[in-house]
């Protein structure tokens, strides 16, 4: 019993003390607003057709549909175009600025809100990693993804730096970024644009009040006691969010797994050889004419993603296979999105692999990044975060999933 207590004292110790998975969650951060940015980049000239008044999707079929499911979207609060080209410049701009870290808290309720707007106009338009990406803006909203690579990692580093020198510290865009957004919630709310669901409202409003608070004790409070709470209770929350994320990912290769197993042509290990012939999806045709010459190589290859799908969720706790079976599934998304044509459906699947893989890794990769960044600029700088700094324990393993 004493050691049933021990380990439970020490869960929840964990849980509370410290935000998880520092890089984990700012590898998903950077990769599902690289994904939206890009898909918003490239589609911008036909923006209209997918998304807009030029669109098959009529806003009066988009009306009817949202009237019956409740969604959200800013797109349905007004038809006209200089609107929709708010709308979609904003979408563009949160993505930037998520992917940067800047206000990350705030970018990423809005960074959702873009998401949410465009996706939820035309719920027809997408490949599948459309889906992904919807889930994951909001999870991300949960999450403290701006504790390493980050402008605001760097922002709190120089602010502790001039602290530590006597110098007094005062944030004047927090405040009035706030104080801005909170006026528009307030209008949509009182002109009705909220109703309908009451998810996202609840969870627009729930943010904006969490911040308030957040300020308030970091303002008011003379002791560091009620700070230490609401960090346990941010804690607590990002480590569901990051629970959450990880059991989706999951969840996706399971029943994508099973699912394929009952199919016949799957069965018979020719499923993959159908897509290759289908000229919508062949950008490459000659590529594509390679890999279905051999009858062995696509028995193989349909074989071969059953098992990695179904197999992943199992070998989770088992680094080596896991590792093993995250490179597989990466390569194979890579291979999708050159041979199929599905670029952003294999960039959004592989942000959701992101979560799983290990931390010595990312941090490795993070200083091969900062000394290609130290290269061009032609600076001399720090290369690595300290593990301390981005809420971690020496020692410890993270998330499950040391390397």
């Amino acid at each position: 019993m004493n050691r049933l207590a021990l380990y439970f004292s020490q869960g929840i110790a964990r849980v509370t003390g410290a935000a998880l998975g520092p890089y984990q969650t700012a590898v998903i951060r950077i990769g599902f607003s690289l994904t939206w940015l890009l898909f918003l980049l490239r589609e911008l000239p036909h923006r209209h057709e997918l998304y807009g008044p030029g669109g098959p999707w009529s806003w009066d079929l988009a009306e009817q549909l949202i009237g019956a499911n409740g969604a959200f979207t800013a797109l349905m609060w007004s038809d006209g175009r200089l609107w929709f080209e708010a709308v979609y410049a904003f979408g563009v701009l949160t993505s930037v600025l998520l992917l940067l870290g800047w206000r990350t808290r705030t970018m990423s309720v809005l960074f959702m809100v873009g998401v949410l707007s465009l996706q939820n106009r035309s719920i027809f338009m997408g490949d599948g990693g459309d889906n992904v990406l919807h889930l994951m803006s909001i999870y991300l909203v949960f999450t403290r993804c701006a504790q390493v690579w980050s402008l605001d990692e760097r922002r709190e580093r120089r602010a502790r730096a001039a602290r530590a020198r006597g110098e007094r510290v005062a944030d004047r865009t927090g405040p009035v970024l706030w104080c801005v957004l909170g006026l528009a919630l307030v209008a949509v709310t009182l002109t009705g644009r909220l109703d309908g669901d009451p998810v996202i409202p609840v969870l627009l409003w729930g943010v904006w009040l969490a911040q308030a608070v957040w300020w308030l004790v970091g303002q008011r409070s003379r002791t560091g006691q009620p700070r230490m709470m609401l960090d346990a209770a941010g804690n607590i929350v990002h480590n569901g969010a990051l629970f959450v994320i990880m059991a989706e990912a999951c969840l996706i290769y399971a029943t994508a797994g099973w699912y394929k197993i009952q199919g016949s042509r799957w069965q018979d290990g020719t499923a993959v050889y159908y897509p290759l012939k289908l000229e919508y999806f062949s950008p490459w045709p000659a590529l594509a004419d390679l890999l279905t010459a051999s009858a062995t190589m696509m028995l193989l290859v349909t074989y071969g993603t059953v098992i990695v799908q179904v197999a992943f969720p199992f070998t989770l706790f088992n680094r080596r296979v896991k590792n093993v079976l995250l490179v597989a599934m990466m390569t194979e998304h890579a291979v999708i999105a050159v041979v199929l044509g599905l670029p952003f459906f294999s960039l959004a699947m592989i942000a959701a692999d992101a979560v799983f893989l290990p931390t010595t890794f990312l941090r490795r990769l993070g200083g091969w990044a900062a000394r290609v960044r130290d290269r061009v600029t032609g600076r001399r700088g720090r290369t690595a975060v300290p593990a301390e700094r981005a809420g971690e324990k020496a020692g410890q393993p993270h998330v499950g999933f040391p390397a």
